[in-house]
């Protein structure tokens, strides 16, 4: 799927795990997660949700923060041995949630640091800014990007799921491809054969009328239930 799919998908996602453990009880203890905590894992999923196409240079993630992504991808796509190769796999989807869980040991920092970058991914993948100025679209996206982490800290958000949300996102990204043509290499490298390979073209007339069409009413309809938007919004009264 292209670059804003797995986005929606992502953001889908993450407010479907959201409503699945909202008020939920494990252990004793009973969920309850606030708006900070839905947005910024919606938010992550989707920005996490284009991670494994970092090794294509043309791809969403890689364009997001220029030359540094651009080196980025060369080096993974070297290493996991092309495009929709070893970054398609469980194998990276584990390897990005230990890398994310050990900065979250490590830092409080690195945590908003790794939240920034993904965010600004996420809304970059999600289509917020100019197509056609790069320079302007990728200001507003990082002012976007800052103003939103600042307020999902100002509010104490708890990443103490981003390792989780992370490698969740990624998988995400698996199974849009795999209902592709292309299909993905999920148990690389210990098999290579990709999964899927029966599905709709990438960026064909199904992804753009029904495809992202849904996805797009998916995020409405989450909104809706999660979201106790008389609570939200201002009382003008």
């Amino acid at each position: 799927m292209m670059g804003h799919s797995h986005a929606l998908s992502g953001v889908v996602g993450g407010m479907a795990v959201a409503a699945a453990l909202q008020d939920r009880e494990f252990f004793g203890l009973t969920l309850d997660l606030g708006p900070g905590e839905i947005i910024a894992g919606s938010l992550v999923c989707a920005g996490a949700a284009l991670l494994p196409d970092v090794d294509h240079r043309s791809a969403t993630v890689t364009k997001t923060y220029g030359k540094v992504t651009e080196v980025l991808s060369d080096i993974l796509n070297f290493l996991f041995g092309g495009h929709r190769m070893g970054t398609h796999s469980f194998f990276f989807a584990a390897l990005m949630g230990t890398i994310v869980t050990l900065l979250a040991w490590w830092s409080d920092l690195a945590v908003q640091i790794f939240v920034f970058l993904l965010i600004g991914i996420a809304l970059q993948g999600l289509g917020f800014g100019l197509d056609k100025n790069r320079a302007a679209s990728g200001i507003i996206n990082a002012l976007a990007t800052a103003a939103i982490t600042l307020t999902l800290y100002a509010t104490g958000t708890d990443y103490s799921w981003l390792g989780t949300a992370v490698a969740f996102g990624v998988i995400l990204h698996f199974f849009g491809d795999m209902v592709t043509k292309m299909g993905v290499p999920v148990f690389w490298p210990l098999y290579r054969k990709r999964v899927g390979r029966g599905g709709f073209a990438t960026d064909g007339p199904f992804e753009k009328k029904v495809v992202t069409p849904l996805l797009t009413v998916a995020v409405v309809l989450g909104s809706v239930y999660l979201f106790d938007w008389p609570e939200l919004l201002p009382d003008h009264t």
